[in-house]
């Protein structure tokens, strides 16, 4: 039951801050959950943006680490 909480948690957050990705083009997808890693895929034009590990490490992980307790990090998967 705690995954399925946290994963709810982390949709939550994703879905937060989805319209900054998609002003810019782009978007991001929840692959998997494991040990408390978030593994995401980023879509659109924030799979080839030079700033996305930047979008990913800053934004997004740091968005994560706040809000949803259990995540330690969060990883970029092609």
């Amino acid at each position: 039951m705690e995954e399925q909480q946290m994963e709810m948690q982390v949709r939550e957050v994703l879905d937060k801050l989805r319209p900054f990705l998609l002003r810019d083009g782009g978007d991001c997808e929840l692959v998997d959950i494991e040990d408390g890693i978030v593994k995401l895929r980023l879509l659109g034009a924030c799979g080839s943006c030079p700033s996305s590990t930047i979008t990913l490490k800053a934004g997004i992980e740091r968005a994560l680490l706040e809000e949803v307790p259990g995540v330690v990090e969060v990883e970029q998967v092609f």
